[in-house]
C-alpha cells in the first residue's frame, strides 16, 4: 500500500491546498487612508467666545475643552469629548465644575457671556476629583493655551 493512500495524508494534503489556495487567491488588503493631519496649533489664550467654536461638530473641527484654566486639544479623544461622546456636551467649554460634581448636565456650564467660574463653592471633594480630572487630562492631551475672560 502506498503512504499517500493513507486518509491522513489525503486530508492533510486538503488543508495544504486549502492554505496555499487562500494565501494566493486573496488581494491584500488596502491600508485605510489617512487622516488629513491638522496644522499644529500654537500656545495662546482664549476667552469662552472662542473656545465655543472648536467643539467638534465637523469632523474638521479640533475639540477643545478646558480644565481649571488650561485649554486641552482632546481631538484625538473625539469618541469620548465630540458631538456624540459623553463627553460631548464639555467640548468648547470650560469642563470644570462638571467634572469636579462628576456631572454631565448642561447647568453645569457657565454661560458664555459670563465670568470664568472661579469654583469657589466646591467643597473638598470635589475640589480633590477636580485635581484629579485636571492631572488626567495633563498626561494624556496637549495643552494648547490658556482660558482668560471674555473682551469686552
Amino acid at each position: 500500500m502506498s503512504g499517500f493512500a493513507n486518509p491522513v495524508n489525503w486530508v492533510l494534503a486538503g488543508v495544504l491546498g486549502y492554505i496555499t489556495y487562500n494565501y494566493f487567491s486573496t488581494p491584500p488588503t488596502p491600508p485605510p487612508a489617512p487622516r488629513p493631519k491638522q496644522p499644529a496649533l500654537v500656545f495662546k489664550e482664549y476667552t469662552p467666545k472662542e473656545l465655543v467654536h472648536f467643539d467638534g461638530r465637523t469632523q474638521d473641527t479640533r475639540i477643545l475643552l478646558a480644565v481649571q484654566g488650561k485649554v486641552f486639544d482632546v481631538t484625538r479623544g473625539r469618541n469620548f469629548y465630540g458631538p456624540e461622546g459623553p463627553y460631548g456636551n464639555f467640548a468648547g467649554r470650560d469642563a470644570s465644575r462638571g467634572l469636579a460634581k462628576n456631572s454631565f448636565d448642561k447647568d453645569m456650564l457657565v454661560p458664555l457671556e459670563g465670568p470664568i467660574d472661579k469654583l469657589e463653592d466646591l467643597t473638598d471633594e470635589e475640589k480633590e476629583a477636580l485635581s484629579d480630572w485636571a492631572m488626567h487630562f495633563e498626561g494624556k492631551y496637549q495643552v494648547v493655551g490658556k482660558l482668560i475672560e471674555n473682551k469686552d
